[in-house]
């Protein structure tokens, strides 16, 4: 009989996330892809959906975690393809205007409104959040945590993001948007989209213009950080493996989250094989009260160290410090100035932990768990 597997995939997306996710039996291989990186990594995204075996680029499930220009701009990038795409996905989680009017809005500016518009027009009304009736992707404030059940036998347990983190977020999404169009008018964002050379580097959907290209350089700062916050943050579990995927998420609302399951559970602490840890290692977003909650052998970090200069060495420091994991495995789908220093072996001796890399920077990094 063959023996099922989860693995772990992080593409070489610059200073972004762009997550690969694979589970099966051995007979046949079902996929998740979260996020898509910054535009500047797209090939690498686009790479390795072509080295997909043909006949089989069927995805379960994408992800946008939340719109931030790092971890949205690769799938703008992907959907703004025309059809027929060189994949098929069976549904989109992603939280847009429209879908947030109920949960009192969130912050996402133009690329969420692009995004918005090109499920709108590639997938149709109602074509995406299809696990949540069409509804936000969102933690309720009672109850039992959302749980979907994709095919293959990968079960998701939503942990982020909070009503509250949403609701803080829809002044900011409508201030960044100013002028150009109103939160929601799809057809607006549309019209937007189709001059940007940025996602459609040949002829576009509709021709572009000087004042557009213009408009498409100021918005390539990142979001605030009000934009983590709203993060699709999870609990990946599959064949008796398991994996958090934490995005950008807020660590208060995830902690609340994984205290709800761990007393649902009747958990002291929740034993995952791998912990996706979020905000590329930033040190605001590991914190003590989330290293208590969790017990993982295994921490991987997506940066290359760009504009952020993350891993943040605090975070890295902490996971180390505080994990209850002897010896836990750290994971860098780079090797970059900003945490070279966890490759010394004298280092690794002292602190017991290991630590791996890529072996280049244009090479994934695939964590079999």
């Amino acid at each position: 009989m063959a023996k099922p597997f989860l693995r772990v995939e992080m593409l070489p997306a610059l200073h972004g996330d762009c997550l690969l996710v694979e589970w099966g039996d051995g007979r046949r291989t079902r996929r998740m892809l979260i996020d898509g990186g910054p535009i500047g990594a797209f090939k690498n995204l686009q790479a390795r959906l072509a080295a997909l075996p043909d006949g089989d680029r069927g995805f379960e499930l994408m992800v946008l975690t939340h719109v931030d220009t790092d971890h949205i701009d690769g799938l703008v990038r992907l959907f703004a393809q025309p059809k027929p795409w060189p994949f098929v996905v069976d549904d989109v989680w992603f939280n847009g205007w429209h879908h947030l009017q109920e949960a009192h809005g969130m912050l996402g500016g133009k690329q969420g409104e692009y995004f918005s518009a090109l499920l709108d027009r590639r997938l149709g009304p109602g074509g995406w959040n299809r696990a949540f009736g069409g509804k936000v992707v969102v933690v309720p404030q009672t109850g039992e945590l959302p749980t979907v059940r994709l095919a293959g036998g990968m079960t998701l347990t939503l942990l982020s993001p909070t009503p509250q983190k949403l609701s803080d977020m829809r002044a900011a999404w409508e201030k960044q948007l100013g002028d150009s169009m109103k939160p929601g008018e799809l057809d607006a964002a549309w019209e937007l989209l189709a001059g940007q050379k940025r996602y459609l580097p040949t002829e576009g959907l509709l021709g572009t213009t000087p004042e557009l290209e213009a408009l498409l350089e100021q918005q390539s700062r990142p979001d605030n950080a009000k934009a983590n916050g709203s993060s699709i943050a999870f609990l990946a579990e599959c064949a008796g493996k398991s994996c958090l995927f934490l995005a950008d998420a807020h660590p208060d609302a995830v902690c609340a989250s994984l205290q709800r399951l761990l007393a649902a559970r009747g958990l002291e602490r929740l034993a995952v094989d791998a912990v996706k840890v979020a905000h590329h290692g930033s040190k605001s977003n590991t914190t003590d009260a989330l290293m208590a909650l969790i017990e993982s052998p295994r921490f991987l970090f997506s940066s290359n160290g760009a504009q952020f200069q993350h891993p943040d060495r605090e975070a890295v420091q902490r996971v180390i410090a505080r994990s209850v994991h002897p010896r836990p495995r750290l994971y860098f789908n780079y090797a970059s100035d900003f945490n070279r220093e966890w490759r010394s072996s004298k280092l690794q001796r002292e602190l017991d932990y290991r630590a791996t890399y890529a072996r280049g920077d244009d090479a994934p990094l695939v964590v079999r768990l």
